[in-house]
């Protein structure tokens, strides 16, 4: 059985897209920041030294700011769910947990961050 506690993590991928439920952020669009950690048993990877054995990570990189600059959406959740379908996609991931973090979001008082997490794994 894989060791859960092996992961590969993707922080800080920054994306400008056109997420939200206001015209203005759908027509000027804004940034979104994506943390992503993949669980994968990284064993048979490291055991032969074999990139085939585990994720690519600027793939997985590329393959999530691709899905996070298509198709407007009008909540962060829904961009966070898309991004872990995109990870599972990846055959050794095995569970992964995204955070959408939207640092423009409207709000009226002051703030740091905004941010979403999922957890989500095979089924």
């Amino acid at each position: 059985m894989a060791d859960r506690r092996d992961r590969i993590t993707l922080t800080g991928l920054r994306v400008h897209a056109h997420h939200g439920v206001f015209d203005f952020e759908r027509e000027a669009g804004q940034p979104f920041v994506v943390d992503l950690t993949a669980w994968v048993d990284l064993a048979p990877a490291a055991a032969g030294d074999d990139l085939a054995q585990t994720v690519h990570y600027g793939d997985l990189a590329e393959a999530v700011v691709a899905a996070v600059e298509r198709d407007p959406v009008d909540l962060i959740e829904t961009v966070a769910e898309r991004v872990a379908a995109v990870a599972l996609g990846f055959g050794p991931v095995i569970e992964v947990e995204v955070t959408v973090h939207k640092p423009d979001a409207p709000i009226a008082v002051p703030f740091g961050d905004v941010a979403v997490t999922i957890v989500r794994g095979r089924p």
